[in-house]
């Protein structure tokens, strides 16, 4: 019984806020249009300040607009009261958040972005409360009921607010034409940045590569492979062309050969024609879709000249976090 209570509890919120939020898109207004004007015109950063649940949200926010092309960090006004007002500076945008728009640390700040010059864009339920009367550019959030049983905790009103900030900064990166190259750029180290950066000349081995010459014994290559453990040898010629590539798994096939010889040729048992790449500048990710379209477990690299470079495992690329989901 309470476990359909609490499902019935958890329908509600979201059809409370999900409510708000089309209410919110059927009625918009040209006060954002003028807030992504002035954001596109500007040549400074957005500041974005507010507290207590409204603080979170303008951080949450603030990381989103500046990964996506738009320079901006989250003020504290406690914090801005003791000395972090310095990094504000004229030709920057102020965009505050309080519900009630009475809050008395974000308005004490507010004559101090006056005396900067600060364009001021508030976000509040009413233009007549002190931060709206304040703003340059006001932006309604007000809603009809927080999804909170006691209609106090903020719930609805902050995912109207953290809403309207993603719409605004999309609004912007459509813009400004910024790309998914251009969004990369702002996360190097994650699973998109290295998707498009990450190189296989970042990741192949290139020293203590498994190699013999063609007139090896297969006992030789064994020892040979052992001690390369990548589970491969690479067969080559004096000037290192790549003759052929054995597996563990060609070994494992020639010993249930009535024929096998551990003084045979090792030669005669590998790959003559295995699957190469010239490039050393290609994507990690390309490399991983080329390793599955094979079904290989390892990409030999050669030059111009099938000369043999380096070795990139699958193995390496999973531990690189190069996967499919990078994609």
């Amino acid at each position: 019984m309470e476990t359909n209570s609490s499902l019935t509890s958890i329908a509600k919120t979201l059809r409370i806020e999900a409510t708000a939020l089309e209410k919110k898109a059927q009625h918009l207004d040209e006060s954002l249009l003028k807030v992504i004007e002035l954001l596109l015109a500007t040549k400074g950063k957005l500041i974005l300040t507010g507290v207590g649940k409204s603080g979170l949200i303008g951080a949450k926010m603030a990381a989103t607009f500046a990964s996506t092309g738009t320079p901006s960090l989250f003020l504290h006004p406690t914090e801005a009261l003791h000395g972090d007002l310095g990094v504000v500076q004229k030709g920057d945008v102020v965009l505050a958040i309080s519900y009630s728009g009475e809050s008395p640390e974000l308005n004490a700040l507010l004559p101090h972005f006056k005396r900067f010059g600060l364009p001021l864009i508030a976000m509040s339920r009413s233009r007549t409360s002190t931060l709206g009367r304040h703003s340059d550019i006001f932006i309604d959030i007000a809603i009809d009921q927080e999804a909170c049983p006691l209609g106090i905790a903020p719930t609805t009103s902050t995912t109207l607010t953290l809403a309207l900030g993603d719409a605004i900064a999309v609004a912007l990166m459509e813009a400004r034409g910024f790309s998914k190259e251009d969004f990369a750029s702002f996360h190097p180290g994650g699973a998109l940045g290295k998707a498009l950066f990450v190189t296989i000349d970042s990741l192949m081995q290139r020293d203590h590569l498994p190699m013999v010459r063609a007139n090896a014994t297969i006992k030789e290559a064994i020892i040979v492979m052992s001690g390369g453990r990548l589970g491969t040898l690479f067969i080559v010629d004096e000037s290192q062309t790549l003759l052929g590539i054995v597996t563990d798994g060609d070994i494992r096939r020639a010993l249930l050969e009535s024929t096998f010889d551990l003084e045979e040729r090792v030669y005669t048992i590998a790959n003559k024609t295995p699957k190469t790449v010239h490039n050393t500048h290609m994507l990690a990710i390309e490399a991983l879709q080329f390793i599955e379209t094979h079904k290989i477990q390892l990409l030999a690299v050669v030059n111009d000249q099938h000369q043999l470079l380096g070795a990139l495992h699958l193995h390496t690329l999973i531990e690189a976090g190069i996967t499919h989901a990078s994609q």
